[in-house]
């Protein structure tokens, strides 16, 4: 991911006093992890989280230009087992990640109606 700012992350611990506040200054940087993903630490609750957190690049071993190739393969009314053959993924890793597409979209659209 790119543009990593701590002014734009959330603690997404429910435990948290400042579970999603934003712009609080209590969400700082903290180096980097394995995979090169800029973490952050909430200050609040001293928890640590990836910038994908949240997101449907979050603990995955698919690239995100991966996930991202899928869903333009999705757009383009590729099948299932279409988009196994041309990725050289396992089906399931594909219907996991549609599913989690799927889910996500509807959240962020709940959100954003509410």
């Amino acid at each position: 991911m790119t543009g990593a700012d701590s002014k734009n992350q959330v603690c997404l611990n429910e435990d948290c006093l400042d579970y999603r506040e934003r712009n609080t200054g209590h969400i700082i940087k903290k180096g980097f992890n394995a995979r090169g993903n800029q973490m952050f630490l909430c200050k609040t609750c001293s928890v640590r989280f990836p910038e994908t957190k949240g997101t449907v690049f979050y603990n995955r071993h698919l690239t995100e230009e991966q996930i991202i190739l899928i869903c333009k393969l999705l757009v383009e009314k590729n099948g299932i087992r279409a988009i196994e053959r041309i990725m050289e993924i396992h089906r399931d890793t594909v219907s996991r990640l549609i599913g989690d597409l799927a889910r996500h979209a509807r959240e962020v659209s709940d959100f954003l109606i509410t």
